[in-house]
């Protein structure tokens, strides 16, 4: 049998393999979501007491990570839908719709009869039809102990413009599944991957489906060529030609009896077809092999599609799994590729110009630049640690050691007198590292909002709001800020109940971009 022969064979094992797997999951997931479809049942009769839409003025939500985050495509506005949120004890997740306003760096709750159900880690995408329109597929709900999940197959729009949820019924469409990716690409909704778990297993998926956005009909798509392994939490873009960029993602094979090994995936894949993007178009699966500085490995990341052609990732962790533990390193670094030249590069700060040394531009400051080329060469600087400290509301002091990494620029005499003189710099501001956060991109600027990072046996879920110019690249601004008073702080299991991407035990330090987390005890 030729190599061909044998990859067909290979490929069509692992179809099987997959499918009776999927069978398993169902049979055990099926008596753990009926019990929680009624959980469900209740919440949405309390939802349909809404008969009218309100919306008031209020204060930033609550804190949550795995919720989504959308830019309006017509106002200056960003929409938050969802989210979950663990206190130590009880699992939170929640349907609440709340709206920012940019100009007014303000928030509103938008109350609107007959939402989808409370969920987190579903999808969300926007397009600028009939004044704008938001579409939500799948996600999962836990029950209160965080041990039964239950995962949504449901596709819902919210017509922007009218205030209005309308669920779409449309068979044909992907199985239930959570940490999976979608993004709108020529009119269609193009869904990739995730998960779906039961208490005793689980199973990825590597499967693409398409929403027709003009006939309100699924269809599977069936790519040819060798396409990326079943994963959960990739960045999936869309191309200007209508093609889609996969990379990265994580995803969990048992090894023994009660133990599971993940993978971070770091592979990156084409998937173009041939056509408009039309239904009956053969898509097609092909491997990229960027060139430039690439993430390092990491899950929990966040993802957005910035200006210039270029998609980002923010964020994360990097995991280091023991059998009976596992321990992590949060990231809060940006990462930009871009996909004309198909590159990847670290998105760095070049921090606020002074006034004064824009006033010195000439020969003199060419001269400055060239001697300061010269003595980063000769003496690389190395890495500055800035720290913080919050204190939770437990009493709980938290020091955050930020390691800025030897890459900043070294600064001349001159530069440090021009600071000086100026009160210039002073200390840059930026998120917490942190993984699972909700980005959006409006105008050319980045919006962080929430997520959550690990110390030894507590989970620390973020409510803070950050913005940065993605053209300039000079510093992030906070817009709103960690209240310390309500810093939620949730003591975790010995043990990680899920290994999903966002479970970790240990927070700690690494030279480029990332923190290490200490917890003292307040006096």
């Amino acid at each position: 049998m030729g190599k061909k022969g044998k990859r067909e064979k290979k490929g069509k094992g692992a179809e099987k393999t997959a499918a009776k797997m999927e069978r398993k999951v169902s049979r055990r997931a099926k008596k753990e979501e009926e019990d929680l479809e009624a959980l469900i049942a209740e919440f949405q009769s309390l939802d349909a007491k809404k008969t009218q839409v309100i919306e008031s003025s209020c204060p930033p939500p609550s804190p949550r990570l795995n919720g989504s985050l959308s830019a309006h495509p017509e106002k200056d506005e960003l929409i938050l839908f969802g989210g979950e949120y663990f206190n130590g004890q009880k699992t939170y997740l929640y349907n609440e719709l709340y709206v920012y306003s940019i100009r007014k760096n303000s928030w509103s709750r938008v109350e609107i009869p007959n939402p989808p159900p409370r969920r987190c880690a579903h999808q969300a995408a926007v397009v600028p039809t009939a004044g704008g329109q938001l579409w939500v597929f799948g996600g999962e709900f836990a029950s209160p102990n965080g041990e039964q999940f239950y995962h949504y197959k449901d596709l819902w729009v919210l017509h922007l413009a009218t205030k209005t949820w309308e669920q779409i019924k449309a068979s044909g469409g992907p199985s239930g599944r959570s940490g999976h990716r979608m993004v709108a690409c020529k009119r269609q909704l193009i869904i990739f991957g995730g998960f779906h778990e039961s208490a005793r297993d689980y199973i990825y998926y590597n499967d693409v489906y398409a929403f027709n956005l003009d006939s309100y009909t699924w269809s599977k798509l069936v790519p040819s060529g060798v396409g990326p392994d079943p994963r959960s939490g990739c960045q999936m873009t869309a191309t200007p030609e209508g093609s889609i960029i996969i990379y990265g993602g994580y995803s969990k094979q048992r090894i023994k009896k009660d133990v599971d090994k993940g993978t971070l995936h770091t592979d990156m894949f084409l998937l173009k077809t041939e056509g408009a993007g039309k239904e009956e178009d053969k898509w097609a699966w092909s491997r990229l092999n960027p060139s430039g500085v690439k993430p390092t490995p990491r899950s929990g990341f966040s993802v957005a599609t910035g200006p210039s052609n270029r998609s980002l990732l923010f964020g994360g962790v990097h995991d280091e799994e023991e059998e009976e533990s596992i321990e992590g390193d949060f990231f809060n670094d940006i990462y930009f590729y871009d996909i004309g030249k198909n590159r990847w590069f670290p998105g760095q700060l070049k921090g606020p110009k002074s006034e004064k040394r824009k006033r010195r531009r000439g020969r003199q400051a060419e001269a400055d630049d060239a001697e300061d080329e010269e003595m980063q060469k000769q003496h690389p600087q190395g890495p500055v640690e800035v720290v913080k400290e919050v204190v939770a509301e437990d009493g709980t002091v938290m020091t955050i050691k930020q390691v800025i990494s030897g890459a900043a620029e070294v600064k001349s005499e001159l530069e440090e007198e021009e600071e000086e003189e100026d009160g210039a710099l002073g200390q840059q501001v930026e998120p917490c590292p942190r993984s699972n956060a909700m980005l959006a991109v409006k105008h050319g600027i980045l919006y962080v909002y929430g997520g959550m990072f690990e110390v030894g046996d507590r989970q620390f879920t973020l409510s803070d709001l950050y913005s940065i110019d993605l053209h300039k690249m000079e510093e992030w601004k906070v817009l709103v800020e960690m209240d310390p008073t309500v810093l939620c702080c949730s003591l975790l299991p010995l043990l990680p109940s899920r290994a999903r991407p966002c479970t970790m035990n240990t927070a700690m330090n690494t030279a480029m971009n990332t923190a290490e987390l200490l917890r003292s005890t307040s006096v």
